[in-house]
């Protein structure tokens, strides 16, 4: 659980986490009266969130359970399957065969349950892609569980929480728009509010953009992907000298600093292929190439694909192409 009133000291979390990339997003507003249970299925390259609006509930996660009340927010980091319950000696029916009404392509609002005590729970399947998706969902633990916050840093997260819970109430124009954004902001504020306490773990990648020294140097990298960097100047920027910073870097993100820049690039260029209608001309700029052709042969290199196949791939889908298909009629 995480105490989010926890301090640290000046860090660059946000350079990091603001290039966290939705290319898919599935979204369920759920009225459920107990007894109930849901039982969600493994989605790989996924993140779930349940953000329970009203009532209460238990999540049910590779033999741990965990107790979310109004306010509460769990994320489950790696998509794997998981169950919530109305109490925990509560049945479960598998998701999709629950009948739901379908608002949209990517929004759904289910009514499930006994009739008994009412729980409200805003729930978010958010594809991950890009840059951070194997880095991030690598060092994170199954579970970030954020309580219901009262004061400080916690009004941000309220805040949203209000609102997505006043979207909830009724489907309206816009609404589902509305909670999209709501839903990626709450991602990222668990997140950082996870990094920030004393309950993180957090290593690799993640420690590094904690550290004072290389977490500056890779704030600036990101943030600047069209320079021309050299190992000197990030080592500058980080406030060490070449040798002492190029070891650092190395042991904390577990790559040397061009060799990870070299990366970073083409992954942030496939995040935007995928997920913009920009240029692949503007993109390779953006990334730091000169050349469109040189951005090609390194994207390919890397990848194993051209940009404009991934152009044409895209990012998007919909709740149907996770459904089962309907069963044939005898």
């Amino acid at each position: 659980m995480v105490n989010p009133r926890t301090p640290v000291a000046e860090d660059h979390l946000g350079d990091g986490l603001h290039l966290l990339r939705f290319t898919g997003a599935l979204y369920c507003r759920a009225e459920l009266t107990a007894p109930w249970g849901v039982e969600f299925p493994e989605l790989e390259g996924f993140m779930m969130l349940p953000v329970v609006l009203a009532g209460r509930c238990v999540l049910e996660i590779d033999g741990e359970r965990h107790s979310l009340e109004a306010g509460s927010a769990a994320l489950v980091t790696r998509g794997a399957s998981h169950r919530l319950l109305s109490a925990a000696d509560a049945s479960s029916t598998p998701l999709f065969e629950i009948p739901v009404e379908q608002v949209s392509d990517t929004y759904e609002h289910m009514r499930f349950g006994g009739g008994g005590d009412r729980t409200q729970i805003a729930y978010a399947a958010l594809q991950v892609d890009g840059a951070l998706s194997a880095r991030l969902i690598q060092e994170l633990p199954a579970v970030i569980r954020v309580d219901s916050w009262d004061d400080g840093e916690s009004g941000a997260f309220q805040a949203v929480l209000r609102l997505l819970a006043r979207e909830a109430e009724s489907i309206q124009p816009g609404g589902e728009a509305v909670m999209t954004s709501l839903a990626d902001v709450l991602v990222v504020q668990v997140l950082r509010s996870w990094l920030r306490s004393s309950e993180s773990s957090a290593t690799g990648w993640l420690a590094a953009l904690r550290d004072p020294h290389i977490g500056r140097a890779l704030g600036r990298m990101h943030a600047r992907l069209d320079h021309d960097w050299t190992l000197v100047e990030l080592a500058r920027e980080a406030n060490m000298s070449r040798s002492s910073f190029a070891e650092r870097f190395t042991a904390l993100v577990g790559e040397p600093p061009m060799r990870y820049l070299a990366a970073w690039r083409l992954e942030q260029a496939r995040a935007e292929l995928a997920g913009t209608t920009d240029s692949i001309a503007s993109i390779s700029s953006r990334v730091g190439y000169a050349s469109e052709a040189s951005f090609g042969r390194a994207f390919k290199r890397h990848h194993g694909s051209t940009p404009g196949a991934v152009r044409r791939e895209g990012g998007g889908f919909g709740v149907a192409a996770l459904r089962p298909p309907p069963a044939a009629s005898p």
